[in-house]
């Protein structure tokens, strides 16, 4: 008998025979905390009802994460055996005990890598945080870059250049020291 074909997922590395189902991607959030801790699963609840006391937003798991969006996902979580993985997009890095690591993800916006591990945690500075994150994602929100400073303009060598074509045609300007001893004489 002749084997059909079957391919090996990217993935979960799995082996599906062709004309299979197969969607390692989607899961849900209670396969997703079902392992956890008691002190994670409750540090997981704590953080996810003080998100969804934000607002209206999608809360639906992916892969490994838990997303919490508006426009854009402006947070999610990884749980881990340990601990779970918040990430946050800000306009800023922050700083805190709980704070792994803060890196660009976008021209505009940071993540900020955080762990926690008790639902004590879940408190201010880091609800805060979430809450900022969630503004930023507000699909209403005109999207305006951040006022940065205007770097100055190293014009010299265009004038120097400028300066000198005039001189040999017989016209130009007149230096400021020209000026001002025309303006004494």
């Amino acid at each position: 008998m002749a084997r059909m074909a079957a391919r090996q997922c990217y993935h979960c590395k799995q082996w599906i025979e062709k004309g299979e189902p197969h969607d390692c991607w989607t899961t849900t959030e209670e396969a997703l905390t079902r392992d956890l801790s008691e002190d994670l699963r409750d540090a997981w609840e704590r953080l996810r009802e003080t998100a969804a006391r934000f607002g209206e937003q999608r809360i639906y798991a992916s892969h490994h994460s838990i997303m919490f969006s508006r426009r854009s996902c402006y947070f999610f979580v990884r749980p881990k055996k340990n601990f779970l993985e918040v990430c946050l997009f800000l306009r800023r890095a922050v700083k805190g005990p709980q704070v792994r690591r803060s890196a660009h993800s976008s021209k505009q916006k940071v993540y900020n890598l955080l762990r926690l591990r008790h639902r004590d945690e879940v408190e201010p500075p880091i609800s805060d945080w979430l809450r900022e994150a969630y503004d930023l994602a507000d699909p209403r929100r005109k999207e305006t870059a951040p006022a940065r400073p205007v770097a100055k303009k190293r014009g010299r060598g265009k004038r120097r250049r400028a300066s000198k074509g005039r001189a040999r045609s017989g016209g130009g300007a007149k230096s400021s020291t020209e000026r001002h001893s025309a303006l004494e004489g």
